[in-house]
């Protein structure tokens, strides 16, 4: 198929479906099409020359930029599924696609982006199961139901409520539980990861910024707080935020109020705080380096969450919630896993606890073409044979170092032959190729 010669490439991005945008070396949008406009909320002349960061507020953009990722490495990003903030402060789930963009001479100029709405496929999801969930929190296990039974009673409250708990237990979907049934549900939900940022960065993203605070302050920024106002900051990762903002952080607890940097007088944001961290914050105020007057101000209440392997008889539910949203993102039909693949699960110790999780079935997936996920399915160091079958490393990585993972061991079971690992992923040789070839990182 190819276009006509007369037809401008800007007309042909315009009239797709998904949205797509593109970003300089800076990090500016210099292109916003139609269906992004409509996807965000965001005019197309309010997009363009602002940062994608501004625009877009995801849950990738504290750290673990798409298109930051393909501009390091080099590579591409295929249908990864995000959340996004919309001009009207709702969540949105997504599914992106990022690469670099070069010049005729293979310099790089950028990075592009297209992104496709998946609410419907989430909320018919959502309906064509009857699964024991509170909120979007998969389980029935007792420790997860003490904690709903309180849950309301927090989301009521104004109280500031600290969650404890490994990594990968959930904490920001409880997070995001309690601010749904809170009376500031239709506000604002505004999550900062706390560890992901510069000391700099980080206070101009919490409390913004005044025109002129520092050299390339051109106008004026609003910060998670008066984004938030009426609604909830989730302070991810608290145990690392620098002395300086937990000086800050606690003025705000006290009387509501903080200064932009660059500012001569305080605002006032009327916003609820929620912290989590896998840190023992005690200890910390011991060692110094957290603050005990602030740790007093953010354990108002407290709520322990249960590593996964405390609540194993949640992970049926759990392999059921992600194989459904696996189906449905990449419209496969896996019918779920073999009884030698649970039985491994459930003797699995989880040190990346539902993280962890999520990541076995997803690269499960790759190799399971239909039917059910069997043992050869699971990731290596899961294999019965395998002496680190318990070991502290889990799976992790990104979706491409995934994807290359799982070319080289269908080569390997084939003997070397590639045709036959084509076959078998139900993938041309092309894309083997591609896979086997992905950089790390």
């Amino acid at each position: 198929m190819s276009f006509p010669a007369n037809l401008p490439l800007e007309d042909v991005f315009a009239s797709i479906a998904d949205g797509l945008f593109t970003v300089d070396t800076d990090w500016n949008i210099t292109y916003f099409n139609e269906a992004a406009q409509r996807i965000t909320g965001i005019n197309q002349d309010e997009a363009v020359g602002c940062k994608c960061w501004d625009v877009f507020r995801s849950s990738l953009c504290d750290g673990n930029c798409a298109i930051g990722q393909c501009m390091k490495a080099g590579g591409r990003i295929v249908n990864k599924s995000i959340f996004i903030v919309r001009n009207d402060g709702t969540t949105l789930p997504i599914s992106i696609s990022a690469s670099t963009l070069r010049d005729s001479e293979g310099q790089m100029i950028g990075g592009v982006e297209t992104f496709r709405d998946l609410t419907e496929i989430h909320v018919k999801r959502q309906q064509a199961k009857d699964v024991y969930r509170y909120e979007n929190i998969v389980g029935r296990s007792q420790p997860l139901e003490k904690i709903f039974r309180i849950l309301p009673r927090i989301s009521e409250s104004e109280a500031t409520t600290l969650l404890l708990g490994q990594s990968g237990t959930g904490k920001e979907l409880f997070a995001r539980a309690i601010h749904n049934l809170s009376p500031r549900k239709d506000n604002p939900f505004v999550p900062v990861n706390c560890g992901a940022l510069p000391d700099t960065l980080l206070e101009s993203e919490l409390f913004g910024y005044k025109k002129g605070a520092f050299t390339d302050a051109r106008t004026d920024k609003p910060g998670r707080f008066e984004m938030a106002d009426g609604g909830t900051v989730f302070l991810d990762e608290i145990g690392d935020m620098p002395g300086k903002l937990q000086v800050k952080l606690l003025r705000f607890l006290q009387d509501k109020m903080y200064e932009p940097l660059g500012g001569v007088a305080p605002i006032h944001a009327d916003v609820r705080v929620i912290a989590a961290t896998n840190k023992d914050l005690e200890q910390a105020v011991a060692d110094g380096s957290f603050r005990q007057d602030l740790f007093y101000r953010l354990n108002v209440v407290t709520l322990t969450l249960p590593p996964l392997k405390e609540r194993h008889e949640d992970l049926p539910l759990l392999i059921d919630h992600f194989l459904g949203e696996f189906n449905a993102i990449q419209g496969k039909s896996i019918q779920g896993v073999s009884e030698d693949t649970l039985h491994i699960l459930l003797h699995h110790e989880f040190p990346g606890n539902v993280r962890e999780l999520e990541n076995i079935l997803e690269y499960a997936f790759i190799l399971c073409r239909e039917g059910l996920i069997q043992v050869e399915h699971l990731p290596e160091y899961l294999h019965p044979d395998n002496h680190d079958i318990h070991g502290p490393d889990p799976l992790r990585g990104s979706m491409n170092e995934i994807k290359r993972r799982a070319a080289r061991h269908a080569v390997e079971r084939n003997n070397g032959k590639k045709m036959a690992a084509c076959r078998e992923l139900g993938i041309t040789k092309d894309t083997l190729r591609k896979m086997l070839t992905e950089p790390e990182g």
